[in-house]
């Protein structure tokens, strides 16, 4: 039988769209108290409505860089400020950035700006909340993974050292947490619409659209609904991986389209 959410507190990064917007709606409802955080405040005012709207509470939202030091303590102070307390960690914050191979054409801005969000921004959350998701007693780390994390492709190859950094780090976590009140998660999906590849080609609508021609892709509320199901077990139950494709995708690089 699962859990209820009532009475706790949920944090989502990159809240504002996709993945992360999806989870806090898909959270809120089930009860969570939510804390979302993203760098675009405009964009995370309508997710604060929309909770607001369904459920009659209103979240606390904050601007969020993870790439930041200072603003990552600032969004913390402000939730335990906030609420004393927090159960669950969504380390949503990721982006692609680019299809370079690694070589002399290779843009290094792209690289440090994807190690930066997706492994640093992440440890950085972690490490300041880890001694508040054991001290809650039901404590939930739920790390946003990719099937880039499992295999490597062509033109992917520091998106995909992310993703398996990612990996890593949830399976070293499962370890040093080991017999400590916290689960440990990673939610790796495959093909996502959203603005996954529109980031990923830095903002060239026509080369996204192409890569969900002739496909159903996953959407971002069936990753949330992963997540809402590892994030609502019973506390001794620990969803350690959870790998999800469309039943359109084999792999990374085998897609079946249609016509």
């Amino acid at each position: 039988m699962a859990i209820s959410g009532e009475g706790k507190v949920a944090i989502v990064t990159g809240a504002s769209s996709g993945i992360g917007y999806a989870t806090a709606l898909a959270l809120a409802d089930a009860g969570f108290q939510l804390a979302v955080g993203a760098r675009r405040q405009d964009k995370l005012e309508g997710l604060v409505q929309a909770i607001e709207q369904s459920t009659g509470a209103r979240p606390f939202a904050a601007a969020l860089d993870v790439t930041d030091v200072s603003s990552v303590e600032s969004f913390i102070e402000g939730v335990l400020q906030h609420y004393q307390t927090v159960h669950v960690l969504v380390n949503n914050a990721g982006k692609a950035l680019g299809i370079d191979n690694i070589d002399e054409n290779a843009d290094e801005t792209d690289w440090e700006l994807m190690l930066d969000t997706n492994v640093l921004g992440l440890l950085r959350m972690t490490k300041r909340l880890v001694p508040h998701l054991v001290a809650s007693g039901a404590g939930h780390i739920i790390n946003i993974g990719s099937i880039a994390g499992h295999e490597a492709y062509a033109g992917g190859g520091v998106y995909c050292a992310s993703k398996f950094a990612v990996r890593a780090i949830t399976g070293a976590l499962r370890q040093e947490l080991l017999g400590k009140p916290i689960r440990i998660t990673s939610i790796d999906p495959g093909m996502v619409e959203t603005e996954f590849s529109v980031v990923r080609y830095h903002g060239d609508n026509d080369k996204a659209a192409q890569v969900y021609e002739g496909v159903r892709p996953l959407t971002a509320e069936d990753v949330a609904d992963c997540i809402l199901f590892a994030a609502t077990r019973k506390a001794h139950v620990n969803i350690d991986e959870m790998i999800v494709k469309t039943i359109d995708q084999a792999d990374a690089k085998r897609v079946a389209r249609k016509s």
